[in-house]
């Protein structure tokens, strides 16, 4: 299928690959162009900013969570129903796992759906050397796409004189330059960027960043690179579904908003309704639920508001009791412990359905990329069945439980973790489940269990 798109990486992280995708974003929907928008990698707060920009959910698309031709399917199926499409890539271009592969890069998203790339290069300090830089960029792999670049933090004064030496000697385009805009950045948070509700004025900061780019980005040429992408193929992979429907009440709120749209959509694709609650705000589960999923976020920036209201936390405790299946991750596990710190150590009475204490530590904590695999029979897996995960945050537990094994890609380091049993599945690490969709189907399975269960009382 033809389907218009670019990927927007960067030379390193920090080189303002977020501001630049945003604002290229907000500029063709403000043109009235329909834009598809997707992340490279695992991040789930990027995508958030995409989704207020353009009015959709954006989507990640992840190398080393997926084989290549479900990365293709996940891709295409969004982007067929737009007339562009936006990647933003993640950390420096090449960055891949264990910092010496290009496995899980933006080079390697690019390669596989056949993109055209735009380099964008921190400027700050160089004004010619940023030429060498670009250089090493394009030689370091012969298929590297990069067909263009964004000067960022560079003087109007000298991009024009820049941008003729460029593309005399490299064979790629300078599309512009990003000045530096002090009142549109976007500010960073422990777990990376603040999300879009605690951005003042974003819809306005958002307009503003767009008509700043109509004047120093070449926003035509960029239309048109994405217009030359090479056609790219896709099929739709075998789903399995489950015989029923049943309900599962998401959480989502300001506390728990760290979810893979893609996981969503597969267990909706599967025969599952979704129902969405806030353990915040709410003041007990939704009735007529069947599974329960507590996804991440920031809970522990609410702890005193979570563990006040107690109604939610004692119908959570006695429907999960009941044997509500349940899946719970990273900011979800934590609220299901007794106690939980805040980020200033103080210490929240929580659901209590997890015997334990959550800790704030100094650093993250098993960061990164994790292969999990089954240690016995569960609600998620039998034994030895495999799916991908991701760590990243910087509390930690008492009791991570050891039911599944972690390991490191291309590192020998490993670990146990996840309490999960046959209605049951909360530990630290996030799940994406088209690494293996018997997982999601093992809970959806329960849930529908459960449903009968229910019905004969």
């Amino acid at each position: 299928m033809k389907l218009p798109r670019v990927m927007i990486s960067g030379a390193s992280s920090g080189s303002g690959k977020t501001l630049v995708t945003c604002g290229i974003l907000r500029a063709f929907k403000n043109r009235g162009y329909r834009v598809a928008s997707f992340k490279c990698g695992p991040d789930y707060i990027d995508p958030m900013f995409h989704s207020e920009i353009i009015g959709a959910k954006s989507r990640n698309l992840d190398t080393f969570f997926c084989k290549e031709e479900t990365v293709k399917y996940l891709f295409g199926r969004t982007a067929e129903n737009s007339d562009i499409s936006i990647m933003e890539g993640v950390m420096g271009y090449y960055d891949g796992m264990k910092g010496t592969s290009t496995q899980a890069s933006s080079y390697e998203l690019a390669n596989i759906t056949k993109t055209p790339v735009i380099l964008i290069v921190n400027c700050k300090g160089m004004s010619l050397s940023v030429i060498a830089m670009i250089k090493g960029f394009l030689e370091y792999k012969q298929d590297s796409n990069i067909v263009g670049v964004i000067l960022n933090q560079m003087s109007p004064k000298i991009y024009e004189d820049i941008k003729e030496v460029l593309e005399k000697e490299l064979p790629v385009k300078a599309l512009g330059y990003v000045p530096f805009v002090r009142d549109l950045v976007i500010e960073s948070r422990h777990l990376g960027l603040v999300t879009p509700e605690k951005v003042d004025n974003l819809q306005e900061k958002l307009d503003e960043l767009a008509r700043v780019f109509e004047e120093t980005l070449n926003l035509d040429e960029i239309w048109s690179i994405a217009n030359g992408a090479k056609e790219l193929t896709y099929c739709e992979p075998e789903i399995p579904k489950v015989v029923g429907k049943p309900v599962i009440a998401v959480a989502k709120d300001e506390a728990f908003c760290f979810y893979y749209q893609d996981n969503l959509e597969l267990l909706k694709d599967m025969g599952a309704a979704l129902v969405e609650f806030s353990p915040l705000h709410d003041k007990e589960l939704p009735a007529g639920i069947h599974g329960l999923i507590l996804g991440g976020g920031y809970p522990e920036l609410a702890a005193k508001q979570l563990s006040d209201n107690k109604s939610m936390r004692e119908s959570i405790k006695e429907r999960l009791e009941k044997g509500l299946p349940c899946i719970a991750e990273c900011g979800g596990f934590m609220y299901l412990h007794d106690t939980m710190e805040d980020m200033e150590r103080k210490s929240y009475p929580m659901v209590g359905a997890i015997k334990g204490e959550v800790y704030k530590t100094d650093r993250l904590n098993r960061f990164g990329y994790i292969t999990l695999t089954s240690n016995t029979d569960q609600m998620l897996a039998p034994v030895g069945e495999r799916i991908g995960g991701h760590e990243f945050h910087y509390f930690d537990s008492s009791s991570c439980g050891n039911s599944f094994r972690a390991k490191k890609p291309l590192r020998d380091t490993q670990w146990d973790c996840i309490h999960g049993n046959e209605r049951l599945a909360a530990g630290f690490p996030h799940l994406y489940y088209y690494s293996n969709p018997k997982l999601p189907h093992g809970f959806l399975n329960s849930c529908l269990q459960y449903e009968k269960e229910q019905q004969v009382k």
